[in-house]
């Protein structure tokens, strides 16, 4: 999946091998992606990050100085931020994804898929590998979380659900039999009624409430 021409997606890349750096970089670039920086260790892709404002930075967990988990606390309030490394143990996903990555996909990923990765994370979505989301989801339901918040519509729930389950809007306009704009507005309104920012975050909700295994 590539962002549309005219509005092209920026990209900051922090991985402290050049060589794999470069190849992901001529990877993005071939497929639309404007890469605005670039970084080898911790600090220097956090300053990167806060000069150049990218739409996604895609980290490596293991760097020098600050690792890709403590660049994601730094960065993630205003940046969204898609993990590739090499590593799927699960205390590193997990650390990464506490600290508020959005994503985290294995370097093994194919050069599309990573196209897409990066696509879905600037769109606030939640990506993971397929052989890590059993992990994620897994963590969040062993979660001692009590349900809260205002009731959702039937509707809204039903989105929110698929949402969880990591499907695009299109694809729950075509599972619900609605427009895509139909879908935007629920996913609004759900974030509205539980006071959250982005679909990241509904995602957790979905999962520590529960509605991510439901029917």
């Amino acid at each position: 999946m590539s962002p549309e021409a005219e509005q092209p997606l920026r990209v900051v890349l922090a991985d402290d091998h050049p060589i794999w750096r470069d190849a992901v970089e001529r990877d993005l670039v071939a497929r639309g992606f404007v890469v605005v920086g670039a970084a080898a260790d911790g600090e220097k892709a956090v300053r990167v990050c806060r000069a150049t404002r990218p739409d996604v930075l895609v980290c490596d967990l293991s760097m020098p100085g600050l690792n890709g988990a403590q660049v994601t606390e730094q960065v993630s309030g205003a940046i969204r931020v898609l993990i590739l490394s090499a590593s799927g143990a699960g205390p590193d996903v997990l650390e990464a994804v506490k600290a508020g990555a959005a994503g985290y996909l294995l370097k093994s990923a194919s050069s599309d898929e990573l196209a897409e990765a990066v696509t879905r994370t600037a769109a606030g979505e939640a990506v993971f590998s397929p052989e890590l989301a059993g992990l994620v989801l897994g963590e969040y339901r062993r979660l001692d979380v009590e349900p809260a918040g205002p009731r959702l519509t039937t509707r809204e729930t039903e989105v929110l659900r698929l949402v969880a389950k990591g499907l695009t809007s299109r694809q729950v306009a075509e599972r619900l039999v609605l427009s895509v704009r139909t879908v935007d507005n629920h996913v609004n309104n759900t974030l509205a009624k539980l006071q959250l920012h982005s679909r990241t975050q509904l995602v957790r909700y979905a999962i520590e409430t529960g509605l991510d295994t439901e029917a």
